[in-house]
């Protein structure tokens, strides 16, 4: 399979659906990796996926995702539904043997979420490769973060802060959209980005949550829908201590209705030896310090712009000291897949590591209705 040109769907064509068609649009433009066709884009409405499907450079487009997985010229399914959908698409197309990409977080629940990495361990046996689509793994800076962490640059890492806010909810005249509602959803800015934010604290330090102490809030209860005012029946923010295996502390804070934060992911993390910071905002950039150079009279924190060949994924880009940008982390995405799927070798983060935040985002929650600090 991994020798001819694999057929890809994609499953919903809005947000997610666009930013992944571009990645499989552009991916082998500029990476070596096995060849991949955009195939079909599969959406409810069939006008608007058709529309979609022209303007996003797909083969034609499809309303019926149970007879696209069933297609033998379907090698990969990429899921950008929402949430209350991942179980049941991604399990089914498993089973009939397709690769699957499905976008953060996993499900909606840890029995959803239970349910496909059993499905993809089994897929797994006969050569069949899942992923998660935590996209800011491929953000090259966040990658050479991690380097630096493993290399021992930061020493004994002790404290890590990770926040991500935005501010589209901010206005409580927005309207009432399918993240609102937690049947479809599963939660609010909880899944939504503070799934992010946590997958980024384990992945960074190479380590596991073991309890957590948190509290969430919806700030803005009721919201104009098609059908009138509705219930708003999850959270706006997310605030959570958590304790790590390693002996580090992490807090995690995420909004999406601080005002004037538009997509601001920023992760510090310090160290015994130094330090690190990150903003997505500033998302070729890293801030590093280390305290074991130099008297601490000339140290500081200090800007590396991450652009170089040498570091992860720019090899591929443009000459040194050209950025990229957010849309590039969908690309690098689809180019460690295929890669996966090239290789035979099982791609991260997988079905599991999306059970496992699962787990956090549920203690979450459960730690935020006692409260009290739940262990994992």
């Amino acid at each position: 399979m991994s020798r001819r040109t694999l057929g890809v769907a994609v499953i919903g064509y809005a947000f997610m659906g666009k930013a992944h068609s571009q990645a499989w649009r552009n991916v082998r433009a500029f990476f070596d990796i096995p060849a991949a066709e955009q195939k079909v884009l599969v959406g409810r409405d069939a006008e608007q996926v058709s529309k979609a499907a022209e303007h996003y450079g797909w083969a034609e487009s499809a309303t019926d995702w149970q007879q696209v997985i069933g297609r033998d010229d379907i090698d990969i399914v990429d899921i950008c539904a929402p949430g209350a959908l991942h179980a049941e698409i991604a399990i089914a197309a498993l089973k009939a043997g397709k690769h699957v990409l499905v976008e953060k977080p996993l499900a909606n629940t840890i029995a959803e979420s239970q349910a496909m990495a059993a499905a993809a361990g089994a897929a797994r046996n006969n050569g069949i490769q899942s992923m998660v689509g935590f996209n800011y793994r491929r953000v090259p800076a966040l990658a050479h973060a991690r380097r630096l962490i493993a290399a021992g640059r930061l020493g004994t890492v002790r404290e890590v802060h990770a926040s991500y806010l935005q501010d589209w909810l901010a206005d409580e005249a927005a309207p009432m959209t399918w993240r609102l509602r937690k049947e479809t959803a599963g939660s609010g800015a909880l899944g939504d980005i503070a799934s992010h934010a946590i997958d980024q604290v384990q992945f960074l330090l190479r380590d596991t949550v073991t309890d957590v102490s948190a509290r969430l809030h919806t700030f803005t209860r009721r919201r104009p829908g098609p059908d009138g005012v509705e219930d708003v029946t999850v959270d706006d923010a997310a605030w959570a201590t958590l304790s790590l295996a390693g002996g580090a502390v992490a807090s995690v804070h995420a909004s999406r209705v601080a005002l004037g934060r538009k997509n601001s992911l920023r992760i510090e993390i310090y160290g015994s030896k130094g330090s690190l910071a990150f903003d997505l905002e500033r998302l070729n950039e890293l801030q590093f310090l280390d305290a074991t150079a130099g008297p601490a009279e000339e140290q500081g924190l200090r800007r590396i712009l991450v652009t170089e060949p040498g570091h992860p994924y720019m090899d591929a880009w443009w000459p040194a000291g050209h950025t990229i940008g957010w849309e590039h982390t969908f690309t690098h995405q689809a180019r460690d897949f295929l890669t996966a799927i090239r290789d035979g070798i099982p791609p991260s983060p997988s079905f599991e590591d999306g059970l496992q935040v699962q787990r956090i985002l549920a203690a979450i929650e459960a730690s935020a209705a006692t409260p009290a600090t739940v262990h994992l």
